[in-house]
């Protein structure tokens, strides 16, 4: 696929085209702007999801499966605030109320966070009921084989149903994955040996590196289940995952997973005149399979059913005015510290997690003194 047409394709995909107000096509030299004309216009949701109970239920992209509209953060749920037994009885919770969706990942909390998830899904039958993901750091087949092996005796099962690659935030992270001997031949392989069912990636940095590794799957024939980003108030004013990649996963048929919904509790701290319950009907009216949230208490797990029980598709001018009242906090990226700081770079301040270069690039590279 050539570059240009494949950008083109990124920035348009839902209409975003210079005369739409959104994001316009793709200027010189070759990458999408970052900042749209119409924070507003964005792929809004055509379908809130089919209600059961308290929770709602949403299409897994172009899988028939479907996942709740809610996804329980795995990060949180391993924080040293929270001890095992409030981490098992929340999963437990979250799970009889409707909660199909897990995230975690093998850096989290030095493991611990898989621990948890892993015990607490062992109990009562709990692990058939969920959708389970898991994210590995590794940029090598070796690296990343060991990850998801590591990962899948820590959650106790023989299988996860989703593996995604984790903070590709480098704009070489895309080709260290998909080289000869990179990260996606142990995900081939793993998915192959029935240990994962589907394979996504996930980053927080900047839109533009995710339609990077769009666009090098594009080129190796390689299509992607899901895509995990920032989907925010904030976002839709700054660098946005919502109007560069959104749209992009909407006509291919790739599962959108929200997150930083609150970014961690630091877009709180803007003190923008937005209620809680109005950040997460944001991310539910946007088309995405799953919004993830961080939940580490029963505050919490009240407040992500609240937001599903209250939730209804707002349409574009009800949106225009939420993200009026985000603007002045938004423009430059102070409250989204994911994109505008190391502070969440978990992979740049462990280097080891990414693994050795492969061989081609070891034997090909000059000595550095």
């Amino acid at each position: 696929m050539e570059r240009r047409s494949f950008l083109q394709g990124a920035a348009l995909g839902a209409g975003l085209a210079a005369t739409s107000g959104a994001g316009a096509a793709v200027t010189a030299p070759g990458l999408p702007p970052t900042r749209p004309r119409d924070p507003a216009d964005l792929p809004l949701l055509t379908d809130p999801g089919e209600r059961r109970g308290e929770m709602l239920y949403r299409p897994f992209g172009r899988h028939p499966e479907r996942i709740s509209a809610i996804g329980m953060g795995g990060f949180h749920l391993g924080k040293s605030a929270v001890s095992d037994a409030e981490a098992t009885r929340l999963i437990h919770a979250g799970i009889e109320r409707g909660i199909t969706f897990m995230d975690n990942c093998w850096d989290y909390n030095e493991g611990r966070s898989e621990l948890r998830m892993g015990a607490a899904l062992s109990q009562g039958g709990y692990r058939d009921k969920v959708f389970l993901m898991s994210k590995m750091d590794g940029r090598t087949k070796q690296e990343a084989m060991r990850q998801i092996d590591e990962s899948l005796r820590r959650l106790r099962t023989d299988r996860i149903d989703l593996v995604q690659h984790h903070e590709i935030l480098r704009y070489d992270d895309p080709d260290r994955v998909f080289a000869e001997g990179g990260a996606m031949e142990a995900f081939a392989e793993a998915k192959q040996a029935g240990k994962l069912r589907h394979i996504g990636f996930t980053g927080h940095k900047d839109p533009r590196i995710h339609l990077q590794m769009l666009e090098v799957a594009a080129e190796r024939g390689f299509h992607f289940d899901s895509v995990q980003m920032p989907l925010n108030v904030m976002d839709a004013h700054f660098r946005s995952f919502g109007h560069l990649v959104l749209p992009y996963l909407v006509q291919h048929g790739i599962a959108a997973l929200g997150m930083k919904t609150f970014g961690d509790g630091v877009i709180l701290k803007s003190d923008a005149p937005i209620k809680p319950l109005e950040y997460l009907h944001f991310s539910l009216n946007l088309p995405t399979a799953a919004v993830i949230t961080g939940i580490q208490n029963q505050r919490d797990l009240d407040q992500a059913f609240e937001a599903v029980k209250t939730f209804r598709p707002m349409d574009k001018a009800a949106v225009a005015e939420l993200l009026e009242r985000s603007r002045p906090y938004a423009e430059q990226g102070k409250y989204e510290l994911f994109k505008t700081s190391a502070t969440f770079d978990g992979t740049a301040k462990n280097a080891a997690w990414l693994g050795e270069d492969v061989p081609g690039v070891q034997k090909l590279a000059p000595t550095m003194e």
